[in-house]
């Protein structure tokens, strides 16, 4: 073999070896696991508030990725309108819907035509979207007042369930 082709084939495996580690998604010490501390990132409401996870420390936070395209979501959502109201009066629980791929004012008039009053955040940098691991939607995420994630919930799921609301309610009676 001539020694050009030999320094092009390393020269084309060095960069694809290269391009390889770059382009990989990011998982491992950034992804969020049961019983660890989900790393913060930072929402955005609908008015253009700022709040990140590290705001939320205390609280039981419920954390739901949606969008209006989803079928399965908006199954779903008028559970989690029934579990916010059931905590409306508690504010060691907060409810932390995330607009997944969606647009912001399509979701807001689809809640307003639905009667649907939790509160809606994006993530424009999709950090959450990261360190949650997302691989579908709906994704539902609880983090007890510690901070560490005690459940992950892939798919729809009944959130004003008695059992599900025994489980919010054991959570926030925790110290």
């Amino acid at each position: 073999m001539k020694p050009k082709a030999v320094i092009l084939i390393l020269l084309v495996l060095i960069a694809v070896a290269l391009a390889v580690m770059t382009l990989k998604p990011m998982r491992g010490p950034m992804t969020a696991h049961l019983g660890t501390m989900p790393h913060n990132f930072e929402l955005i409401d609908q008015a253009g508030n700022r709040i990140s996870l590290s705001d939320m420390k205390g609280s039981v936070v419920f954390i739901n990725f949606w969008a209006t395209w989803c079928s399965s979501c908006i199954d779903e959502l008028p559970s989690i309108e029934r579990m916010f109201r059931s905590f409306s009066g508690n504010p060691s629980l907060r409810v932390v819907t995330i607009l997944y791929k969606d647009d912001l004012n399509r979701a807001l008039n689809f809640m307003k035509q639905n009667g649907l009053t939790f509160p809606v955040y994006l993530n424009p940098d999709q950090s959450a979207t990261r360190i949650f691991a997302i691989t579908g939607i709906p994704e539902t995420f609880i983090i007890d007042k510690n901070g560490l994630l005690r459940n992950k919930v892939i798919g729809p799921a009944e959130w004003d369930s008695p059992r599900a609301l025994g489980i919010f309610q054991s959570l926030l009676n925790e110290q």
